[in-house]
């Protein structure tokens, strides 16, 4: 963090992370602290003190059985408020939802927010065999995952290549997302039109993103789908793909529509 900073913004920004990754954990029960230390990066007695702080305005709550920490009533209003203006998940859940019925997979939408997606909605398909990689509320960095690379594709070269030069996603997430694979990874989706990621977060688990642009013709939402290894062959990929890029590109049409 920039210790340049106005006083008090660093703070802030630890407590903002704090509550994405409260957030990202909810529907699996609750953040434990010790998870939320490991991922900040911040020191224990910084992350109980913050959660504290956060618990008093009710912006997390602690279950009494568990211990995990969980998003709090107050986000909930604040949410509610949000989602009068920010009503991009409700405009497009039927097309997520069309998505994972032509497909059978799990079908997504996700936002780009600075340098991560965050998922929105989430349609499961009629296969019934699924990945649980990615829910409402889960948050990747750019490049990794279906819909962050295929976002970080499109976006003007030398604003991917400063992301690239800026991020060494490879000690986190393999080799698989060293700056030299991204880069050929992105040259890839340019190409194909659509990224694919071949289990590189978990093994067997596959998935597929496409862009959805702004009036603007900026890349700030993604369409994804994921599913087990052996329904993403070789045949099968072209058929999912093409219909991936048919809702990517409905969408795209709705956001144009809505931006006038």
């Amino acid at each position: 963090m920039d210790t340049r900073s106005p006083q008090g913004t660093q703070s802030v920004a630890r407590a903002a992370l704090l509550l994405r990754l409260v957030t990202a954990r909810a529907e699996r029960g609750g953040a434990r602290a010790a998870d939320l230390v490991a991922e900040s990066g911040l020191a224990r007695p910084t992350v109980h003190r913050l959660l504290l702080a956060l618990q008093a305005e009710a912006l997390v709550d602690r279950d009494a059985v568990t211990g995990r920490w969980l998003p709090g009533p107050e986000l909930f209003l604040m949410g509610s408020v949000a989602a009068e203006r920010y009503d991009v998940a409700e405009r497009s859940r039927d097309v997520v939802r069309s998505l994972a019925t032509a497909t059978e997979e799990s079908a997504f939408l996700s936002v780009r927010r600075g340098d991560e997606t965050v998922c929105l909605v989430r349609e499961d398909g009629a296969f019934p065999i699924r990945s649980h990689v990615l829910s409402e509320g889960v948050r990747f960095p750019l490049g990794v995952a279906s819909a962050g690379m295929a976002i970080l594709a499109f976006l003007p070269d030398d604003e991917a290549e400063e992301f690239i030069a800026g991020h060494d996603l490879s000690g986190r997430w393999g080799a698989a997302h060293s700056r030299a694979s991204l880069r050929s990874r992105i040259a890839e989706t340019r190409d194909r039109g659509l990224s694919l990621n071949p289990g590189l977060i978990v093994e067997g688990s596959w998935g597929m993103g496409a862009a959805v642009f702004s009036p603007a013709g900026r890349p700030e939402w993604a369409l994804s789908i994921t599913g087990v290894e052996f329904r993403f062959g070789t045949a099968r990929r072209t058929h999912l793909g093409r219909t991936l890029l048919a809702h990517a590109h409905e969408l795209s049409q709705r956001m144009r529509h809505r931006g006038r």
